[in-house]
This record gives structure tokens, sequence and C-alpha cells, in this order.
């Protein structure tokens, strides 16, 4: 009888440990104030080791749409596999909507002008840097967060509001990270008034001493090698401090490189620069979501079953479409909707999949759909 309680003890133990592997993320929404941002405040996504103990910060930041009707559709979910990736380093990763997206409260209060004979890049930067700066004197005061350390992660405008941020930065604040960073991409391989962008990096420049890693991949349509090379320059002729990596071409425009598919190139990177800020929290790393058992679209290639299952992981509003002969697919996830989830994830496939093949929805959010 004994050996038999001593087993199912056992039995139950193994159970517990195979759960605590699969949830050793904690994924939240959360609010976070700001007195320019109104009763709103700014919305959020916190993702965590599921611990209980506080971790350091990495406050991440999105990018700005070239058509500005989009900013309203774009939630905090849409940067998740990102804030994973450094939640399972043991950072609280925390995604950020600055003011004028998604749900934030508060106007848009970051436009430069670019094309404009007003421009004023610098003051934009600052106003994003706001946002970020405010976020994380909230963040501090949270029992997730360890405010001895933090680091701002930005892509695209993103990216630019972390260097504006480390030349005015908050306290505990000890290095800074910007994938594709840059404003006034008005259409490909086009900059408006690109000198007045350049000097405003080197403004920062002399008031930025945080250490930065700096990422841009060869075919970057947004902000291509050879203007990088000129923020580079213009931002450490003027005391800025930054290890800069041009990264090879990654699909077919490489401003994407910080993405899920992106991962197993961006994550050494971010590791090694880390690493020399003496920066490295975990040696092995925390388990992602397990896909729930979902059969996928028996028409789907190996490679679209892997997908799939990325897919299941990821938050509502969410949608999947397949080609018709089963080897191109298109997903999104993270949006306000499920009409625009569907539309997106069809536009997507198609795009993958040429002019000649048809397109089908079959998964939105949890539930199938068609045949």
């Amino acid at each position: 009888m004994r050996r038999r309680f001593v087993l199912r003890l056992v039995v139950l133990a193994l159970a517990a440990v195979g759960a605590a592997r699969a949830q050793d993320l904690v994924e939240s929404e959360l609010r976070i104030p700001m007195k320019e941002a109104g009763k709103k405040g700014l919305e959020a996504v916190m993702v965590r080791p599921n611990d209980g103990a506080a971790h350091p910060l990495a406050l991440l930041n999105h990018g700005t749409p070239r058509e500005s009707s989009e900013r309203p559709g774009m939630t905090p979910w849409g940067l998740l596999p990102q804030a994973r990736e450094f939640a399972r380093r043991g950072w609280t990763a925390v995604v950020v909507m600055r003011r004028g997206y998604g749900d934030s409260g508060g106007g848009f209060s970051e436009d430069g002008y670019a094309c404009t004979s007003r421009v004023d890049y610098y003051d934009s930067g600052r106003e994003s840097a706001k946002d970020l700066r405010a976020a994380m004197a909230y963040l501090a005061t949270r029992p997730e967060v360890d405010a001895t350390r933090m680091i701002s992660v930005g892509v695209s405008a993103g990216g630019f509001a972390s260097v504006a941020l480390t030349a005015d930065p908050p306290a505990g604040l000890v290095a800074a990270i910007s994938f594709a960073g840059g404003r006034g991409s008005r259409k490909p391989d086009e900059v408006c008034n690109p000198e007045v962008l350049v000097r405003a990096f080197y403004d920062f420049g002399k008031k930025s001493r945080i250490p930065m890693l700096w990422v841009y991949a060869e075919n970057d349509h947004f902000f291509g090698q050879a203007i990088a090379a000129q923020f580079y320059q213009a931002f450490t002729s003027a005391g800025g401090k930054v290890e800069f990596v041009h990264a090879a071409p990654f699909g077919k425009d490489g401003h994407g490189l910080f993405s899920w598919r992106g991962t197993p190139i961006w994550t050494p990177m971010v590791e090694n620069f880390l690493a020399q800020q003496n920066l490295t929290l975990r040696t092995t790393l925390l388990g992602l979501p397990a896909p729930p058992d979902v059969a996928p679209p028996s028409q789907l290639s190996e490679n679209g079953v892997a997908e799939f299952r990325h897919f299941l992981t990821m938050p509502a509003h969410k949608a999947f479409a397949v080609s018709q002969d089963g080897q191109h697919n298109g997903y999104v996830f993270g949006k306000r909707t499920e009409k625009e989830a569907s539309k997106m994830a069809e536009e997507h496939c198609r795009e993958n999949a040429g002019s000649h093949n048809e397109c089908t929805v079959v998964m939105v959010d949890e539930r199938k759909v068609g045949n």
C-alpha cells in the first residue's frame, strides 16, 4: 500500500514538473499610467518567467507604419514572439504602445513632419522617448521588475526612440538595442530630408553614453546600408557608443529581420551584445508555449505544418490561410478584429503563392473554418 502511495506521489510530481515546463512564461495585459496619455494610459503586454521573482526589464517598442491609417489597428501582441525570446532568457519583457498607436491614450505626438519644410526628427525622437521613459518609471515600481538593470529594444521608429532615450536615460538603463532604427521612410529606398535625420543622430550622440547595438540588414528598403552608415558615423563621431552589425539580406525586405522568422539570426546578435555588457541572465533558455493539439490542414507542406504549429501559440485575433496546392500559406496574429485578421492572412498567402494560386482561410482564432 505504501509503495503504491509513494509511486502515486512520484507520478504527481513528474506531472507537476511537466506542467511547470509547459508554462515557463506568463503573459498578461496591462495599462501603463502616463499623464499625457489620459485615463487610458499606454497599452502594454508583459511576458515574464513564471517564478514569481523580479527580473531585469526589457522594454520593447514598435515601429511606425508608412500609412497613418494603420496606427489605430496596431496592438502590443504583434511583438509577442520577440518578447517571449527575451523572457525565456530571464527578462521581464514588456511591449508598450506609444501615444497615438493602438488603444493607447493621448494624441499622436511624435510626428516629425518628415516630408515637409518644417521637418524635426530630433523632437520626434524626444517625444517617442518620453513614452518609454514614463513606461520605465512605472514598471520600476512593479514587483515583476528589477529596476537596477533595464534595456530598451526598438525596431524602426522604435529603434530611433531607443537612440533618443539613451541621450536622456532614466536611472537603471544599462543598454539599448535598435533594429533598423530611423524615421521618415516614405516609400522603398527613399527617406525624406535624410540630412536632417542624420543630424538628429548626431545631436543624440552628443549626449548618449549608454552602450547600444544597432542592426541593419543589407536589403533593408526603409533604411539601407548607405544611410545607416551615415547614422553610425554621425552618432559615434558625436560620442555615442555603438556596436554596429551589418546583417545579411533577409527575405524580400531586411527591415523585417526583427521578427519571428528572423529569430535564429537576431537572437545570437543580441546574446553576444548582452554578454559583452555582463547581462547574460540565463544559460539555459526557458521553454516556449506548446501548441494545442490541433490537426494541421491536410494539404500543408512540412514547413507549412511547422508554421501552423507556431500560429497556434499566437494570440487573438489571428487567422491562417492556405494556398490551393498547400505549398504556401499566410497568417497574422494580434489584430483588433477577426475580420481584419482573415483579410490580412489571405493577402499574405496570395503574396506568397502568386496570383494564379487561390488562398483560403482555414482557421480564425481557435476555430477551423471552411471544409
